[in-house]
């Protein structure tokens, strides 16, 4: 059974003519005559692009959102308009009260739609928290447990806790998992749960150690210097073929992971293909 996946939302677009770009992320999935989206981009881009790329959103049998930031879900009501009634995939805490808080500005991060809405125009919600087998060989993590010490998360993301902010640890944050023949392609959403314990629970949760492909948002780009140090060498002890960062990296930490990884690393970036075997 293969499977296909097209890039549909990211920071950058590179020789698509009439292709977009925005700061989001979304993913195109194609599988076995199933098709399904792994976030919805911040809702400038999805529906341009999927016209582009001639991926039809009606055709959508199962929306999944890594959490809850409008980012990854401010597209969601204009798929739901492409796909009609579907099931959406997602964390309990996707409708938090989210923000950002940086030099005493407060701006709203979370998903910009309300429940009732997105019920409304079709949205079938499964909430969950655990490891989730979406389709054959297609899983979503479900909460990743925190336990490197040098993934700290960031402190500018808050949420509102009675007449104050609090740090929010994004417990929300998941990846999508493809058990390819060729071995582990994940997909991150922005990997708040941190690159390594990402890649470490899913090692765990598969019995698998050979990573393919690892691709999406990793939340490099305002991270310490000692974090992206310690990031790049936990990174070279895992048996990876590629690494595909897009949107939330930031352009200092690509480059250094260029710098490192070498032909292993590429731009994920908006048409963006890849083609595997499930297993």
């Amino acid at each position: 059974m293969s499977i296909k996946t097209t890039v549909l939302s990211e920071n950058y677009v590179i020789g698509h003519t009439g292709a977009i770009a925005e700061h989001g992320w979304s993913v195109f999935i194609e599988a076995d005559g199933k098709n399904f989206l792994f976030d919805t981009g911040q809702g400038k881009a999805l529906l341009n692009n999927a016209r582009v790329f001639k991926k039809d959103l009606s055709a959508v049998d199962k929306i999944m959102l890594s959490h809850h930031h409008f980012d990854h879900t401010g597209g969601l009501l204009d798929a739901l308009s492409v796909t009609g009634p579907v099931d959406v995939y997602v964390h309990p805490d996707l409708f938090k009260d989210s923000y950002s808080k940086k030099n005493n500005e407060i701006i709203h991060a979370g998903i910009p739609f309300t429940r009732p809405l997105l019920e409304n125009r079709g949205a079938i919600f499964h909430l969950n928290t655990k490891w989730c087998e979406i389709a054959p060989g297609i899983h979503l993590t479900g909460e990743v447990p925190r336990k490197t010490w040098f993934e700290k998360g960031d402190k500018d993301l808050v949420v509102k806790s009675g007449g104050d902010y609090v740090h929010d640890d994004i417990q929300d944050d998941q990846s999508l998992v493809l058990e390819t023949k060729k071995g582990l392609f994940i997909i991150l959403g922005c990997a708040h749960a941190g690159l390594i314990n990402i890649i470490d629970y899913v090692i765990k949760q598969t019995g698998k150690t050979h990573i393919e492909a690892i691709i999406g948002g990793t939340h490099l780009g305002w991270v310490s210097k000692q974090q992206m140090s310690e990031t790049v060498k936990a990174l070279k002890e895992y048996d990876i073929g590629k690494i595909g960062v897009s949107h939330c990296t930031g352009l200092n930490s690509s480059m250094i992971l260029a710098r490192e990884f070498g032909e292993k690393f590429f731009f994920c970036n908006v048409g963006s293909r890849h083609i595997y075997i499930l297993k």
